[in-house]
C-alpha cells in the first residue's frame, strides 16, 4: 500500500495497534502479518516461501520503531528467523513492502531483488527534503490550503521515510527472472499502475499469484502520481495481463488470501469506470482545482483521515482523462481543470 505520494495531513488512528502474527497458508508458504501506522490499513503481509534450507521472503513490512520485533515475532510463530531468509523479493517500492529490506539483507546476508523503476521511493529516501518540497508544491498547485499543507509537511518530516537504510538492489526483477522455491518457480509479471515498480509473481502449475497491491481481497485503488505518463492507464493494462494468467488463488499485500482472481480483476475495472464517471460529472461544474474536485468525487470519504490518498488518486484520474483527451488543465496558481469540451 502506497504512502509516499501524499499532499494532505494524515490523522493517525486512535485504535490499538496490531501485533506481528505468522500463520501457514499452504505447505511451504507462510503469511507474516505486520502492523502499520496508517488509517484504514492496519497491517501488510510478507510471504515466506520455503526454499531449500531457508525461505524466500516476498516483501518485508515498513521500518519504524518496534517493526523488526514484530517481524521477528511473526516469523517465530511459524518456526522461522530473519537469518533463515535466503532472498528478499519486493513486489514494489513502497515503504510498507520494502522498508525492512536493508536490515534483513545485512542480518541474513541475502540479496534483494526489485524492479528497476524504484526511483519513486529511492530518490525520496536519498534526498527527503527535496522530495518533500516536491510534494508540497504538488499540493499547493492542486489547491490545498496552505495551513494544513504545511502542517502535513511537518508531520511527514517527523515520520521519516519508513526504510531501515539505503536500499541496495542486487538484481532487477524483470520478466524472464524466475524465483525458485520448493513450491516451484515463480514468474515475474510486470504490473505497473499502483506503483511504477510493481510486479506480481505467478506460479503457473499451481495457478498461484502473489499479487502485492495490484489486487487486494477488498477492492481498493491507489496509484503513484507524477512518476509515469498515465498510472491509471498502466493499471488497466496490468489488470488485462493478470486476467490472462488464469490464476485461482492470490496472496496479496494486505488482507487475507482470496480466490476468484478473475472476479477481483473485473471488480477493479468496474471501480475505475465508476470513479472516472464521477470525475467527468464533476468537471461539468469546472473550472475546479483537484482539491475542489476530490470531495465531489468521494463525498463523505473525503476526510482528514483519508484525504491524502484521495487527493493523489484524484490527480491520477485527471491525468488519465487528460491523456485520453477528455480533460484539460488551465495554467495558473492553483491549477484548475475543465472537461475537454469546456
Amino acid at each position: 500500500m502506497a504512502v509516499e505520494t501524499i499532499v494532505w495531513p494524515v490523522t493517525r488512528p486512535s485504535r490499538k495497534r496490531e501485533l506481528g502474527r505468522g500463520e501457514r497458508v499452504l505447505p511451504g508458504a507462510w503469511r507474516l502479518r505486520l502492523p502499520l501506522p496508517f488509517p484504514g490499513v492496519p497491517h501488510c503481509n510478507a510471504w515466506a516461501l520455503k526454499a531449500g534450507d531457508g525461505v524466500v521472503l516476498v516483501d518485508t513490512g515498513m521500518h519504524e520503531p518496534g517493526a523488526v520485533e514484530h517481524l521477528e515475532l511473526a516469523m517465530s510463530q511459524v518456526g522461522l528467523r530473519i537469518e533463515d531468509v535466503r532472498l528478499v523479493v519486493v513486489t514494489h517500492a513502497h515503504p510498507d513492502h520494502v522498508g525492512q529490506a536493508p536490515l534483513i539483507r545485512e542480518r541474513a546476508g541475502c540479496e534483494v531483488w526489485m524492479h528497476p523503476n524504484h526511483a519513486h521511493l529511492t530518490a525520496a529516501a536519498a534526498n527527503p527534503e527535496e522530495a518533500l518540497a516536491r510534494l508540497v508544491e504538488i499540493g499547493r498547485q492542486s489547491g490545498v490550503p496552505e495551513r494544513p499543507l504545511l502542517a502535513w509537511a511537518q508531520q511527514r518530516r517527523e515520520r521519516g521515510v519508513g526504510v531501515s537504510g539505503p536500499i541496495v538492489v542486487d538484481r532487477d526483477l524483470l520478466p524472464g527472472v524466475t524465483i525458485q522455491t520448493d513450491l516451484g518457480g515463480f514468474d515475474v509479471i510486470e504490473t505497473p499502475g499502483h506503483a511504477p515498480s510493481h510486479v506480481c509473481l505467478h506460479l503457473p502449475g499451481r495457478r498461484l499469484l502473489i499479487s502485492g497491491d495490484h489486487l487486494l481481497g477488498r477492492v481498493s485503488l491507489y496509484f503513484d502520481y507524477g512518476y509515469s505518463e498515465d498510472p491509471v492507464g498502466e493499471f488497466l493494462s496490468s489488470l488485462d495481463k493478470v486476467d490472462r494468467l488464469d490464476a485461482r488463488l492470490a496472496l496479496s499485500g494486505h488482507g487475507r488470501p482470496f480466490t476468484d482472481v478473475r472476479g477481483h480483476v473485473e471488480a477493479n475495472r468496474a471501480l475505475v469506470r465508476q470513479r472516472l464517471s464521477a470525475v467527468r460529472t464533476a468537471l461539468r461544474a469546472g473550472p475546479l482545482t483537484a482539491y475542489e474536485l476530490a470531495p465531489r468525487i468521494y463525498g463523505e470519504l473525503f476526510s482528514d483521515e483519508y484525504a491524502t490518498w484521495l487527493m493523489t488518486k484524484t490527480l491520477c484520474w485527471l491525468r488519465h482523462l487528460e491523456v485520453r483527451g477528455e480533460a484539460r488543465r488551465l495554467e495558473g496558481e492553483p491549477e484548475r481543470w475543465v472537461g475537454a469540451g469546456s
